[in-house]
């Protein structure tokens, strides 16, 4: 028996913070040391922060990065290995390492082969691509190191290296490791929260356990990092086909340490039992580097049963992953700019309440996990809760709400604002804009000569309204050095129903990566049902009942958004195939036609029509939203991950093929229907 205690650590890293980061590996390392682990895995780019950006090009960066290492982490690993993430510079290119340290000495650095170029991650931008099977020295200062496509002996006990999207490819570095007999394959990663996306992370750890014979430490970022990507932490460590501890997600903590006890030779027996795993027999193994350590013998140990939080086992999964995602995103980017609170502004509509929502769900979370002291502590330039006796105090200190209305506001919506207002316990203010929504018409009116009318004007007219909001809630948030919160959601960016410096201004936007049908299911959720441990708030209902509009034109006109636009659940189905599957006007229409057979062809064609058409036209809005938190493979930001020029040929021909198409197979008269 060679029993081996090894640990994966989470960690809420920020660029380029220095000190933060030291901070949170140095106490990584410290609960490791604290629970008798000998192998810790740190995650990726964990020195730096991974999302850098274009200051991976500089080449302080590397040399800061080298000197932390080698200064501060090092000598703090007496007695232990531990993987560090960190950029490194050789030749003339940059690369993606997992630097191993052994008991004080650093001795090589794993070199990413597979970049992770899709999506949020641009890391061809900035790294170059080790080639596989090559090894090479770096040298730093007077002393040479490995680097490249290695493993390491360390008294007989081999370790290797898959760091992130390694794990995702077809082509595994896991694969080759295990023919060449390597024990434990450590998984640095920064891999983004994404709905659904553990159970895939927990597939390649397991079975890569199992395929390849060898015990998998897997270990991931944790939080709101660099501004739009969330890291759900969730260690892994698993052992020939089995999960034998997990970690918890989307803490609030600044560090977690998952640990668990292996045993070396029995990994070793399963692997040898597998009749087509086929050894590699060499001479000379270059790229195996041999380390000077011996594990400390341990008595065999029974790890604990994996206790897993009862919020991750239930039916509505993705309400609670959602609700803790982007309340532990809010939190970071609170802290880590310093704002002291949040400031909305509330319509009385779903998205607003839903905002609101999650910025209070923000401090409960926080309380309810890390406790009230601790909470005000991680918030410790906001004077204004450090007297707080309990978390409604704090999240009155923290958000402020402002009804605003017009002529054309009702009285429904003033009541669901103020309602789900002091639900939340928010400071929460009215302010009547109609005078000023006056005063700029009467100025236009009398620069052109003419009255502005519903008749000839409407989209002027409820511009006004919405952009005449702006100045006065950007007064609270600069009187409250807060964050201005914008409300839009990613149904609206698709097709640009919303006014550019109305309900578009903040510096950022929690629900433009969520679609509407969901947030309205969410806020259904949250009225009757809520996160595990926490609470319902039931003042919803008043939001929950309403049809959505923008309550812009006067209230005879009942006006609704899907009046507007089509309702909502076809709007974000086109909107998956046509953006996201990447499906022309006719194939959208056709799968259309499958997914709802009850719409009339002349009618969905109109709409399908619709889509395409808004789609190209306000691509300039979503190139200006604030930024948001990336949700899932659905996101529109242009930014990060879905891009399309601002001007382009707007589908004319597509829907040309398209109108065809329709009036040929569906025998629609479109000079009638139009």
């Amino acid at each position: 028996m060679n029993f081996v205690k090894v640990a994966a650590a989470v960690m809420n890293q920020t660029p380029l913070d220095w000190d933060n980061n030291v901070a949170n590996i140095l106490k990584a390392i410290e609960l490791a040391r604290a629970d008798d682990v000998t192998l810790l895995c740190l995650p990726e780019m964990c020195i730096t922060g991974y999302g850098c950006e274009d200051s991976f090009h500089a080449p302080h960066v590397y040399e800061m990065a080298w000197k932390i290492v080698d200064e501060e982490i090092r000598p703090k690993t007496a007695g232990m290995i531990v993987s560090v993430g960190l950029p490194a510079r050789y030749t003339n290119g940059f690369y993606n390492t997992a630097c191993l340290i052994a008991d004080q000495k650093v001795v090589g650095f794993v070199a990413k082969q597979h970049l992770a170029g899709g999506g949020l991650h641009y890391e061809p931008r900035w790294f170059k691509p080790w080639p596989r099977d090559t090894v090479s020295e770096i040298k730093f200062g007077a002393h040479s190191y490995p680097i490249g496509d290695i493993y390491f002996n360390c008294g007989g006990i081999k370790i290797g290296f898959e760091i992130c999207e390694e794990a995702w490819v077809a082509q595994r570095p896991g694969s080759d490791l295990s023919f060449k007999g390597v024990d434990i394959i450590l998984n640095p990663s920064a891999s983004h929260f994404a709905f659904g996306k553990l159970e895939t992370r927990k597939r390649f750890v397991v079975e890569g356990s199992r395929a390849f014979g060898v015990t998998y430490v897997y270990s991931n970022l944790l939080g709101n990092e660099a501004g739009r990507a969330i890291y759900d932490g969730g260690a892994m460590i698993a052992t020939s086909g089995q999960m034998i501890s997990q970690g918890s997600r989307l803490s609030f903590s600044d560090v977690e340490v998952t640990s668990a006890v292996i045993d070396i030779e029995t990994s070793r027996v399963n692997l040898a039992r597998t009749v087509s795993h086929r050894p590699i027999v060499e001479n000379e193994k270059l790229d195996q580097i041999e380390v000077d350590f011996r594990f400390p013998s341990i008595e065999p140990e029974s790890n604990p049963p994996i206790d897993v939080p009862a919020w991750e086992n239930s039916p509505a999964i993705k309400e609670e992953e959602f609700s803790r995602a982007v309340a532990l995103s809010l939190f970071d980017y609170l802290r880590k700019s310093f704002s002291r609170g949040y400031v909305v502004s509330i319509s009385g509509g779903a998205d607003s309440a839903a905002v609101c929502c999650l910025s209070a769900l923000a401090m409960e979370f926080a309380v309810h996990e890390l406790g009230l002291d601790t909470t005000k502590d991680k918030l410790g330039h906001i004077a204004a809760i450090q007297n707080a006796k309990n978390v409604k105090e704090i999240v009155n200190a923290t958000l402020t709400c402002a009804y605003q209305s017009t002529a054309n506001s009702g009285n429904i919506t003033r009541d669901a604002a103020s309602s789900v207002a002091e639900a939340l316990n928010a400071k929460y203010h009215e302010l009547d804009v109609d005078s000023l929504v006056s005063n700029y018409t009467k100025i236009i009116e009398q620069a052109i000569g003419r009255k502005l009318t519903w008749e000839t004007d409407d989209v002027t007219l409820q511009n006004i309204q919405a952009r005449s909001r702006a100045p006065s809630i950007w007064m609270f948030a600069n009187i409250n050095n807060a964050l201005l919160l914008s409300t839009s959601n990613r149904s609206e960016a698709a097709v640009g129903y919303a006014t550019m410096d109305g309900d578009t201004a903040g510096g950022l936007s929690p629900v433009a990566g969520i679609d509407k049908a969901f947030l309205r299911q969410w806020l259904a959720w949250m009225e009757k049902e809520g996160p595990y441990d926490l609470h319902t708030i039931p003042a919803l209902s008043k939001i929950n009942k309403q049809q959505p509009t923008a309550e812009l034109r006067p209230s005879e006109e009942r006006q609704t958004d899907e009046d507007d636009l089509m309702p909502y659940v076809l709007l974000d189905a086109i909107e998956r195939v046509a953006i996201r599957d990447k499906k022309s006007p006719v194939d959208a229409y056709r799968l259309m036609r499958a997914k709802f057979p009850h719409y009339e062809p002349g009618q969905l064609y109109l709409w399908v029509v619709r889509f395409f058409k808004l789609w190209c036209r306000n691509q300039w809005k979503r190139e200006r939203y604030a930024p948001s938190f990336h949700l899932d493979d659905e996101s529109l930001d242009p930014k990060t991950w879905c891009r399309f020029p601002i001007l382009s040929g707007g589908y004319k021909r597509e829907l040309e093929i398209l109108a065809d198409w329709v009036e040929q197979k569906e025998n629609v008269n479109l000079e009638i229907l139009n």
